[in-house]
């Protein structure tokens, strides 16, 4: 027996809703477990990969599920008060991020060890310039008088497209680092492939979730 549309409808949103959830507590999840891994503060390195999962698995994800229509924790805010939360936590996570790639860099000078010499150097470091790039452009849609020849709509297409580019990114140097030398030494069998799940399954959430809070959007706008 076939599913009526309104069914169907009810099932999709319960499923979105449930892997938003699933979004938020993997994310924050990874985070954690990444912390009490490296034990900040027990060598200039432990901050390195505490920084970047703050960044890029806490912060940017929350910042992207923020827009979500089911799975955004700020939904009772207005659009112009979701997108300013929305703007502060890209920038947090800019600054974790802008932190981590410092602080590394000062522990291979510190160990005369060469700088971007592995795949998960150079994607951290794109990664961290694409997410500058990317708080530069929110500016322009925080305040769009200071780009009056480009259509709004346009902007934000643009800026939404762009930020999932930066946060596929963000992941693909998480999964990396999970690669390295020191996660692979502490974390082995089972545990290592839960942790590289962590950052796909958000990424599978985050594109889904901003892919249709894009159409929901052009759906409800008139």
């Amino acid at each position: 027996m076939a599913l009526s549309v309104e069914t169907e409808s009810h099932i999709y949103r319960a499923l979105r809703t449930a892997s938003g959830a699933a979004a938020h507590l993997v994310a924050l999840g990874f985070t954690i477990f990444v912390a009490v891994l490296a034990r900040p503060g027990s060598s200039l390195f432990s901050w390195h990969p505490v920084l970047m999962s703050l960044a890029f698995s806490f912060l940017m994800t929350e910042a992207l599920l923020v827009f979500s229509p089911e799975s955004s924790l700020l939904r009772s805010l207005s659009r112009k008060g979701r997108a300013r939360c929305h703007w502060v936590l890209q920038l947090l996570a800019l600054l974790c991020a802008l932190l981590g790639l410092g602080l590394v860099i000062l522990h291979k000078e510190q160990l005369g060890k060469a700088h971007l010499a592995t795949r998960h150097g150079q994607a951290g470091l794109l990664a961290v310039l694409w997410a500058g790039l990317q708080c530069s452009g929110g500016v322009g849609l925080l305040y769009p008088k200071l780009l009056p020849r480009w259509p709004l709509a346009k902007l934000k297409l643009y800026h939404a497209t762009s930020g999932l580019v930066g946060y596929l990114l963000g992941s693909t140097s998480l999964l990396l680092g999970m690669c390295s030398l020191w996660f692979t030494a502490t974390v082995t069998g089972g545990a290592w492939y839960l942790a590289v799940l962590c950052p796909v399954l958000t990424s599978l959430v985050i594109m889904n979730q901003v892919s249709n809070a894009y159409l929901y959007r052009k759906r409800i706008q008139p």
